[in-house]
């Protein structure tokens, strides 16, 4: 009994995605973009936060060296970029996907227009829904956060970022796009590095900020579609087709 149980559940489960998957698919199949359903994740890097990791560590370096136990550091190394997790992994930014995919089981979509469909807005904050995107030879980092910024008031937040240098980064240009109800709702900007951290990206405001009756606008059954597409400035463009 427990095991079947435990099966009707699961199967409950796989019929609610492939649900919400089918109404996502037929309402965005007319612009031929590929969805994307995203299941949130309760984040556990709420302990010392990488940013304030780094800060640490830029505030050590500047320190006279001990001459104890001198370690030399490899200033090509960068830390781990996922978001949910404080990962001790270090690492050259060429290996960063890898790392991510394999380590933290992050997905991967290829299409220069995609439909990110986070699921169970409901829950409570701190909440990330996070996919990676490959397109125009790169791969971007999208992050949807439910923080409290203030508390007792959640909000969302969604930024895209290159996994790349910020140089690299300057080059494209991204959209986030929600659409129901006769209601539209746009933000454009160009994507940061994802060696910053995503901290302060929510920090500085430099991203989509939805409060929770804005989400709710857009939201189905709990469920929030965003348009994500992705291009280059004009001055690449030549360079991108090569």
């Amino acid at each position: 009994m427990l095991f079947f149980t435990q099966c009707f559940g699961a199967v409950l489960d796989l019929i609610h995605l492939r649900f919400q998957h089918y109404k996502a698919k037929r309402v965005f199949s007319a612009a031929g973009q590929l969805v994307c359903v995203v299941n949130p994740t309760h984040s556990l890097k709420y302990a010392p936060t990488r940013c304030a990791v780094a800060q640490t560590s830029t505030e050590q370096s500047s320190l006279p060296p001990c001459h104890h136990h001198e370690a030399v550091h490899d200033p090509q190394l960068v830390p781990c970029m996922c978001p949910l997790f404080s990962c001790p992994w270090e690492g050259h930014l060429e290996v960063v996907v890898s790392h991510l995919r394999q380590t933290h089981r992050i997905n991967i979509l290829q299409g220069a227009e995609i439909v990110f469909l986070a699921t169970d807005m409901h829950l409570p904050a701190p909440t990330d829904w996070i996919i990676m995107h490959s397109c125009l030879g790169h791969q971007f980092l999208l992050v949807l956060r439910k923080q409290e910024k203030y508390k007792g008031h959640p909000q969302f937040f969604a930024t895209m970022m290159l996994i790349g240098t910020q140089t690299q980064a300057d080059n494209f240009t991204y959209r986030l796009e929600l659409n129901r109800n006769q209601r539209r709702l746009k933000w454009e900007a160009t994507p940061r590095s994802v060696l910053e951290c995503v901290d302060s990206i929510i920090s500085d405001g430099d991203c989509l900020v939805l409060n929770t009756s804005l989400a709710q606008l857009f939201a189905d059954n709990g469920s929030l579609a965003i348009g994500i597409a992705i291009t280059t400035s004009k001055v690449h463009n030549s360079e991108a087709e090569i």
